[in-house]
């Protein structure tokens, strides 16, 4: 008899989990429910997206599936290397070897969920959507629901289960009923920055800008507040603005027109890019905050899996959250052809070898990028030097760890043991610059 998997949460990690279980043959039926409407049937909402890159983990994931790594990346752009922006116009260029391929979150959510539906010629796949987990009982094995139908009328739908999925994100409900569980702890934090999505123009003849495209481009000031946008079509680059929760002028801003002179005064070669209408739809954005995740295990009994963000959180800083996620799935996957679908292995097992890798990446991104200008710069150094005695002499000079990061698939815990000296020497240059900003 096929195994009931109920999987709450339709984002990447969740979908593509449906995906890899639907390969295996007459095992599972799949019910996936989610808080939110149908992203294929609802108009495209700048407030809740925001663009995500997929490196070598989160591709190799997909080229698991039969034609869906070829989906996913016709909906994306080719990333060949980042453009430093500098204060007076000055550029750095720092390219790829391979590259990375950048979309938006919810584009690839639609993406995944049309191939899942494509493929599925049977009955054993069902989609929920406006549906909000109430309650689970982990001893019963079932989960309710609550459902807002057509007539804004609220139901309640109770699920049993032989295999419940938690890939319900950072704020995970699943993960909340693990904290009524024995020896199960966790550990979660806020990061320093805050952000907010930033939509901008892709070019602007009349002022002679045109963001190179492939590339991600970055802008910084002084006090850390920093600019990431991505060329996504001809017209639009998506991105983000991070900043200092505490004492950051970018917070204090009121008014269309003080957006507009930030930039002007902040970023001058970007500036032209910002549109009127994209300055007052900055102001009333939310500023979301960014939870990191650690957990003693992700597993309860034989029945219950926490996978992706609800396991794991991390920083946005190095754009490892969604190709952990991914890479979730595909150990997971390896697990049940290793044990012959005996989830009385497979999930402790699945906390045994996945823990190591996502505490070390919640480190990892906590403190990848120096805070500070002279750090910075030195790190840009590194960058450079570093590819070319990396050429020249491979036994003497390792890899880089942002490309050990984004270009092979090294467990992220090897990745930390080999450059723990530097996260930490970043780590501290961070909270003394954080510090002396809070003053």
């Amino acid at each position: 008899m096929a195994k009931r998997v109920v999987i709450v949460g339709a984002g990447p990690s969740g979908i593509l989990l449906a995906h890899y279980l639907l390969r295996r043959q007459e095992a599972y039926q799949i019910e996936i429910y989610d808080r939110r409407p149908d992203p294929r049937s609802v108009s495209f909402e700048k407030a809740r997206t925001y663009p995500l890159t997929l490196n070598a983990r989160g591709l190799h994931a997909l080229r698991q599936v039969p034609g869906l790594e070829e989906s996913v990346k016709a909906q994306g752009t080719a990333i060949w290397g980042t453009v430093v922006h500098g204060r007076k116009g000055k550029m750095r260029t720092l390219s790829r070897q391979k590259p990375l391929f950048a979309l938006d979150r919810t584009q690839l959510v639609i993406t995944l969920l049309e191939k899942l539906t494509e493929i599925d010629q049977s009955d054993r796949l069902t989609l929920h959507f406006n549906c909000k987990c109430i309650a689970a009982d982990f001893e019963r094995q079932s989960i309710t629901f609550e459902r807002i139908t057509e007539n804004s009328v609220a139901e309640e739908l109770t699920a049993d289960y032989d295999l419940l999925i938690g890939a319900d994100g950072a704020h995970s409900v699943i993960r909340n009923h693990f904290l009524s569980t024995e020896g199960f702890t966790l550990e979660a934090q806020y990061v320093p920055t805050d952000y907010k999505t930033l939509f901008s123009l892709r070019r602007n003849e009349p002022a002679g800008l045109d963001l190179k495209p492939e590339h991600i481009h970055s802008w910084r000031l002084e006090d850390g507040t920093t600019v990431l946008a991505v060329p996504t079509s001809e017209a639009i680059a998506s991105g983000v603005i991070t900043f200092s929760r505490n004492n950051n002028s970018f917070v204090k801003l009121n008014t269309t027109t003080q957006v507009l002179e930030f930039f002007h005064q902040n970023f001058p070669d970007l500036s032209p890019l910002i549109t009127d209408a994209e300055a007052e739809a900055l102001l009333n954005r939310p500023v979301s905050q960014v939870l990191t995740i650690r957990c003693s295990h992700y597993h309860y009994g034989n029945s219950v899996l926490l996978i992706g963000d609800a396991a794991h959180a991390v920083s946005p800083s190095l754009g490892q959250g969604g190709n952990a996620a991914f890479e979730d799935v595909e150990v997971l996957d390896r697990l049940l052809d290793e044990y012959s679908d005996d989830l009385n292995l497979v999930l402790p097992e699945f906390s045994t070898r996945r823990q190591p890798d996502a505490h070390a990446l919640v480190e990892l991104s906590d403190s990848p990028f120096p805070l500070s200008k002279s750090l910075f710069l030195e790190l840009i150094v590194r960058q450079k030097l570093g590819k070319v005695l990396h050429q020249l002499l491979p036994q003497h000079f390792p890899t880089s760890l942002f490309e050990l990061l984004s270009d092979t698939t090294v467990p992220y815990a090897e990745i930390l043991s080999s450059y723990r000296r530097w996260i930490a020497k970043v780590k501290r240059s961070n909270q003394k610059f954080l510090a002396q900003q809070s003053q």
